[in-house]
């Protein structure tokens, strides 16, 4: 199914079982400080999950646009982005765990198609210390759709992701942990602040037999393993408790918040576990394999990396963030810098970064038609960029260069002179000297944090005394 049929397939069927479909909210919250971008779907939601009533009712859902800036070392490989759409429904105190569960399954096996054989899921195991029960009801809501769209549905408490790499699911369907399937604004229940909703979670993961799992990630494959052979697809937070000083008590208002990641969905639709294979991914590799003349197999980090980065730019100067050295700006600066960077090791000339944004409106046209809009803006503000970044990129390689000439380790100075002399952002100079292999002293990063300090300390001083 495509991309595009299951965003829409999701908004028609939850607004028919009642939700108030909601606008987007910009990837820029306004007067809210406790994070630089909308990471997740829920997060304009918050005030409504503490107990504030929504001006729309108790059923809202949306498809909501996300930014995660701290996965921006992990894109590369298949399944991570720092920009994905997510699909949210949410109930006020309407449903809960039986029609929730239900709900997601009729979506993903009846409207998707994803095949039920393929489905995983992971309940909360409970924590006796803190009077939290097992998570029996969600898991035997579970076992009742999976008997009866006869797939076996074995249990196993793993309690620890870390006793999952060790012993796997030995062919379970159903586990339980206790470390992940909690969710507060804070962790775990026993960090929760004073006043805060929590309360257990289930997710759902797709397995992907043809994916050998990564040992690296430990011995044995299981559900929440980064191995590889599973991928997370959606995941429904039954808030019941609330932070006391005695301890955790009951709402009296149970809420439901459920988020699926769009791109991961539409890939196990595809029964592929790569999601750059996704209708609004794929694209932007094809026109990097024609603008390039290599292939996505032969160079599959440097068009993942570019193909994300520049989505999320686009979608974050449409949505009025520039290109800056502060916070929201200089989030939108890395991105693009990693992008030329990694478009300079493809040997793609000036402008390439501009042609892939153009595939990235194309793409998107029906689903968010402002992009197209604001078209000139953004494709100029890349332009700009990506102009200034080339002339100092070219200096910064060749000191690079120089230095691995020296046949020694790479330290926090020499990365701080390719920042302060060459402009050179050290995430790049750090994915740099990874790429050639090249030894880095392991204080580095305090190292180089002194030299920034010091050069903060003499500005200031030159500052006080008049000194510009």
């Amino acid at each position: 199914m495509d991309i595009d049929d299951i965003r829409r397939g999701f908004l028609e069927r939850t607004e028919g079982s009642g939700h108030v479909i909601l606008e987007r909210a910009p990837l820029v919250l306004r007067g809210d400080s406790t994070t630089l971008f909308t990471g997740s779907g829920m997060q304009p939601l918050v005030p409504y999950l503490l107990g504030a009533e929504h001006p729309s009712g108790e059923r809202l859902a949306d498809v909501q646009p996300c930014v995660r800036s701290q996965d921006i070392e992990e894109v590369g490989d298949n399944r991570h982005t720092t920009f994905f759409e997510m699909l949210g429904n949410w109930s006020l105190g309407s449903y809960f765990k039986r029609e929730q569960i239900e709900m997601v399954w009729g979506f993903l096996v009846d409207y998707v198609g994803l095949d039920p054989d393929r489905l995983y899921v992971s309940v909360y195991s409970g924590d006796p210390a803190l009077g939290i029960t097992r998570d029996d009801e969600s898991a035997d809501v579970w076992a009742e759709l999976f008997t009866a769209a006869g797939v076996s549905c074995d249990r196993v408490d793993l309690e620890t992701e870390e006793r999952g790499n060790a012993e796997g699911h030995g062919g379970a369907r159903i586990c339980f942990y206790r470390d992940k399937n909690w969710w507060s604004r804070a962790g775990g229940p026993e960090s929760m602040p004073l006043g805060d909703p929590g309360g257990p979670d289930t997710e759902i993961f797709y397995y992907f037999p043809q994916v050998e799992h990564d040992t690296s990630f430990g011995p044995c494959s299981h559900p929440n393993s980064d191995g590889g052979q599973f991928l997370e697809i959606g995941n429904s937070v039954f808030m019941q408790y609330s932070r006391t000083e005695s301890g955790l008590r009951p709402l009296g208002r149970r809420n439901v918040d459920y988020g699926g990641g769009l791109e991961r969905i539409a890939a196990a639709a595809l029964d592929s576990p790569d999601v750059y294979r996704v209708g609004t991914l794929w694209p932007l590799i094809v026109k990097l394999q024609e603008l390039s003349g290599a292939s996505y197999d032969e160079q599959t980090r440097a068009m993942r990396i570019i193909a994300d980065h520049v989505r999320g730019a686009v979608f974050l100067i449409a949505d009025g963030v520039a290109p800056g050295s502060k916070e929201h700006g200089y989030v939108l600066r890395r991105l693009l810098r990693r992008a030329i960077r990694f478009a300079h090791s493809l040997e793609l000339g000036a402008g390439a970064i501009g042609e892939v944004a153009r595939v990235v409106i194309q793409t998107y046209a029906d689903a968010y038609p402002a992009l197209a809009g604001a078209s000139d803006e953004i494709l100029e503000a890349l332009t700009k960029e990506e102009r200034a970044f080339r002339r100092t990129m070219g200096k910064g390689l060749r000191e690079l260069r120089r230095l691995s000439k020296e046949n020694r380790p790479l330290t926090g100075d020499d990365f701080y002179i390719l920042y302060d002399r060459y402009g050179f952002p050290v995430e790049l100079s750090t994915d740099e000297a990874a790429s050639r292999g090249l030894p880095v002293e392991e204080s580095w990063r305090t190292d180089f944090d002194e030299c920034l300090r010091q050069q903060r300390e003499r500005s200031q001083a030159g500052t006080r005394l008049g000194v510009k």
